[in-house]
């Protein structure tokens, strides 16, 4: 059902187990997780068991998750995808993080905008979300550039490292 994506620079592709280790060292960087709702890791079995979490969620059709490759040498540079998938009211969630030598370099643009052009043409999606904690600037300016539009907050929301966090709640409509 869900094919692989192609941008001008990347691939992003269905995310499998023996991943584990590429998305093992961005999932171990504090910078990077620290506006995730996941610790950091610290071995690489925790990456794949997240990678099988992702995969039985893909399988019941309710979430997936790519690994975004630089399309030249296949290197994993991040992962992205759909957190939530609910056909019935057509819309999904976005989630997404690169590692952070590849921060400013327009990739995290480039895979959402094949997300979001994916999720309309295909999956035949009306809207996308994304939750963001409204200390994450750099997500936020990402969203906006991409046209999405803030919706308000959601205080405390989720409960993320053994917290509560209020999550700015940004989308955009396949009419926007």
């Amino acid at each position: 059902m869900m094919n692989d994506l192609t941008t001008e620079r990347l691939t992003l592709k269905r995310m499998k187990e023996h991943d584990a280790a590429g998305l093992f060292a961005i999932w171990a960087d504090p910078d990077v997780t620290r506006f995730m709702n996941i610790p950091s890791f610290t071995g690489e079995d925790q990456a794949k068991e997240m990678i099988n979490v992702l995969t039985e969620l893909a399988k019941e059709n309710k979430a997936l998750r790519y690994t975004i490759r630089m399309k030249d040498s296949g290197k994993i540079i991040g992962s992205c995808g759909y957190n939530v998938l609910d056909f019935e009211n057509h819309k999904t969630e976005l989630g997404y993080e690169l590692a952070k030598e590849h921060w400013g370099k327009g990739y995290a643009s480039e895979a959402i905008h094949a997300l979001t052009k994916n999720a309309y043409a295909e999956l035949g999606f009306h809207r996308i979300e994304a939750k963001v904690e409204p200390e994450n600037g750099n997500s936020i300016r990402l969203l906006l550039k991409l046209g999405f539009t803030f919706e308000g907050t959601l205080r405390d929301a989720e409960k993320a490292k053994g917290r509560f966090v209020n999550l700015a709640l940004y989308a955009k409509l396949s009419t926007d």
